[in-house]
């Protein structure tokens, strides 16, 4: 890394910054803070859901498993992408449900179905799921500062925790979603277009690189492990706490839906190019890991060694637009759920401004707690399938029937997330019998549950509130 390249990844990093603060005074009500004014079309959808999509796990994680396995990471990426197709579906009907019932989040949606108390179970699994889920992106962002810097790990995390929090605390979701945009056209630039091509110039294009890495490389037969991660990946996109959020805060329902098909199908393109990417770094760095310590640098040390000088620096800057437009959507996230459907019901007549100046520094104490996680865990896609195992078990069915099904009784619900979530803590305890992951039996046994506790419990004469569909559906309810 030479001194252009650092000042070049300086300037970028003021530069998201600078966009955070230029947003803060759109934010004068807790409403823009976490749903920015209910205002994004579906261009700033799709960048944002792209953008938050190609986190540490996607790419330096992934990279990390391409590296280290072969082309099996491509089944890492598969299922969140079907999922992600599934939930563009009912993105638009989240997006009317919200506006037409003042629902902000699953929580909110859980409260209005089914009650209180599973409102605050639902919160607590997003609160720490979220916050987990930003220690992955700051464990993948230390292993890049360490990289590029020679930084120990340690420090590499404070310095990404400070940079996740500064403009997220103040401008939330506005300066969320504006610096996604800008991290995205960086990010495709750089990382998914100038990176692979010469990548595969250097190999010696796609017929050398298949023939220079060995067979079982080439294998997309995956590992138990594995396994449980494509199914943690597919369960999590129905609840993914993240998706949820950007669909309510969209303009209308057809910039929810379009947003969600248009960046899912960008990042289709992105499983393809990251296994490219993975796959040159293994024939052209042999060594990564004895020279770095984790297969995770791996696409890091391609870029350092490859590039040329100013192109590294931007790409190294793309690589973290990658890891803070992840970092900064999962915070946000947790800070919402955390105050807002956790802690404001202790405080129902506080002030918006009170309210507004809480999250922001409820923002900084929920990062420096992702901190203390990727202090303790230090592989990326480990670290994200930690956080997404159990939630995945506990909540993507039961987040799904709140959406759809009428007839799902509070009873249900709360035996589906209980028996989903305790499956997947003692699967994990006994050491994943037969070698399937948590999240699988998790959910067998949560939407069993589920149904069961619901037809045992349902009754015709006094069933569950539904939210309303169409306005004049809500002037009905009235009279």
């Amino acid at each position: 890394m030479t001194i252009f390249d650092l000042i070049l990844i300086g300037l970028y990093l003021l530069g998201m910054v600078w966009i955070g603060f230029y947003f803060k005074k759109k934010v004068t009500k807790t409403t823009d803070y976490y749903l920015a004014g209910r205002s994004l079309n579906y261009f700033v959808i799709m960048a944002t859901v792209c953008a938050s999509i190609i986190g540490g796990g996607a790419m330096i994680g992934r990279g990390g498993v391409t590296y280290s396995q072969g082309a099996v990471a491509i089944m890492l990426g598969l299922p969140y992408l079907i999922g992600m197709y599934v939930f563009s579906g009912i993105s638009g009907r989240i997006q009317k449900i919200g506006v037409l019932n003042d629902i902000t989040s699953i929580p909110d949606l859980m409260e209005y179905r089914f009650g209180t108390k599973v409102k605050y179970l639902t919160a607590f699994l997003i609160a720490f799921t979220m916050m987990a889920t930003v220690g992955t992106q700051i464990t993948a962002t230390a292993t890049l500062i360490k990289t590029i810097g020679g930084f120990s790990y340690e420090t590499g995390a404070w310095i990404a925790v400070i940079i996740f929090v500064s403009y997220t605390a103040v401008s939330g979701l506005f300066g969320v979603v504006y610096t996604d945009v800008a991290q995205f056209i960086i990010l495709m630039l750089f990382m998914y277009i100038l990176l692979p091509i010469i990548a595969l110039v250097k190999v010696g294009g796609v017929s050398t690189m298949i023939q220079s890495v060995p067979n079982e490389m080439l294998s997309i037969k995956p590992s138990s492990e594995i396994i449980g991660w494509i199914f943690t990946n597919l369960v999590f996109t129905l609840a993914g706490a993240e998706m949820w959020q950007r669909a309510f805060a969209a303009k209308s329902p057809k910039d929810a839906k379009r947003g969600m098909i248009l960046g899912n199908t960008v990042y289709a393109y992105t499983i393809i190019i990251t296994l490219v990417i993975g796959l040159s770094a293994y024939i052209l760095l042999p060594n990564v890991v004895n020279d770095y310590g984790a297969a995770d640098a791996a696409i890091p040390a391609l870029v350092i060694h490859l590039l040329p000088v100013g192109i590294t620096g931007l790409t190294i800057a793309s690589l973290f637009a990658v890891l803070m437009s992840s970092a900064d959507t999962y915070l946000l996230i947790s800070v919402q759920t955390l105050l807002r459907d956790i802690l404001k019901p202790l405080w129902p007549n506080i002030e918006d401004k009170k309210e507004l100046f809480y999250s922001r520094v409820v923002t900084v104490l929920l990062g420096f707690g992702a901190l203390i996680i990727a202090l303790y865990i230090r592989q990326a896609y480990k670290a994200l399938m930690f956080a997404w195992t159990f939630y995945a078990a506990s909540l993507g069915l039961p987040a799904f029937a709140a959406l759809y099904w009428k007839k799902a009784t509070k009873e249900g619900i709360t035996a589906g997330i209980i028996v989903g979530f305790v499956t997947s803590i003692v699967w994990k305890l006994v050491g994943s019998p037969f070698g399937v992951g948590a999240a699988l039996p998790g959910s067998i046994l949560c939407g069993l549950a589920l149904i069961l506790v619901t037809h045992a419990t349902y009754k015709e004469e006094n069933p569950t509130p539904f939210p309303h569909l169409s306005s004049l559906e809500k002037v009905d309810c009235k009279d």
